[in-house]
């Protein structure tokens, strides 16, 4: 079990209140297999302990989801109800994590932007008041750098909004979990007379959500989007032997070691994939 997990989340917690529903963000490098096994780990602790709500993910959109199936199903119907897309996100690396959570009866739900939206987002000035001076010129930055400074200075704008627009996705897809969660243990409540066991449905549930780990900046995604009704905490998975400065590192409610992932020159790659 990853050190410090049980310490982000309260054991236990008075039912019926909105703010015991906690909103889990595991920020991931997406080629570092062992963040994968991670999430996977994290997803069996939390279902073992009847904790996990939902699962949300970066790697599917939003509005899929597994929740009309049962934890007898499939891959393929799995795959079919999330409308993966293996060449964006290979199963092998986030099958077992899904799985995972399907096989315990934890509804796995899309959280990112359709790319069908990510034109509209482009042209979408209002997305720009979304954050605050500061906090939207540190991305327009992120997104330049993390582009290699090899994107037209024309693109920076717009790519800054669909990635502000997809954080806004996965907001909103947290909180429609929340809400459900909510209304579960409200009804759940109102029939069941025994306290004891009313309780233990209520406290300490968690909506979790996998993302790359721009995503989980609490000073600029998704937490930045969030509404009232869940208390975030956000995770970055951090190789072992990556640099991670003392602002990236206070941008997140913890930070977790993993193993290396692997070797790459990723600005090479880009560059290739522009010169085409």
């Amino acid at each position: 079990m990853p050190t410090g997990l049980l310490a982000l989340l309260p054991a236990d917690a008075p039912p019926g209140n909105a703010s015991t529903v906690n909103a889990l963000i595991l920020g991931e490098q997406h080629d570092n297999a062992d963040h994968q096994q991670i999430q996977r780990v994290v997803v069996e602790t939390l279902a073992a302990r009847g904790q996990l709500a939902a699962l949300a993910i970066e790697m599917a959109v939003a509005d899929t989801s597994t929740a009309q199936l049962g934890p007898q199903a499939s891959e393929t119907e799995v795959k079919n109800a999330l409308n993966w897309d293996e060449a964006a996100w290979p199963w092998k690396a986030y099958g077992p994590t899904v799985m995972a959570a399907v096989q315990r009866g934890v509804p796995v739900v899309g959280a990112n932007l359709p790319r069908a939206a990510m034109r509209e987002a482009m042209a979408n000035t209002a997305l720009d008041t979304r954050l605050d001076a500061a906090a939207l010129q540190r991305q327009n930055q992120n997104i330049r750098e993390g582009h290699c400074d090899l994107l037209p200075a024309s693109q920076i704008v717009p790519m800054t909004r669909v990635q502000i627009a997809r954080d806004v996705a996965m907001a909103q897809t947290i909180m429609r979990m929340v809400a459900r969660t909510i209304a579960q243990n409200a009804g759940h409540a109102l029939f069941n007379t025994n306290t004891s066991a009313t309780r233990s449905s209520a406290a300490g549930k968690t909506v979790l959500l996998i993302a790359g780990s721009g995503h989980a900046d609490n000073t600029l995604g998704v937490a930045r989007h969030l509404g009232a009704g869940a208390t975030v905490k956000s995770v970055l998975l951090a190789a072992q032997d990556s640099e991670v400065d003392a602002n990236t590192v206070a941008a997140y409610d913890a930070v977790w070691p993993s193993l290396p992932g692997p070797k790459k020159d990723y600005c090479a790659d880009l560059k290739g994939r522009l010169a085409k």
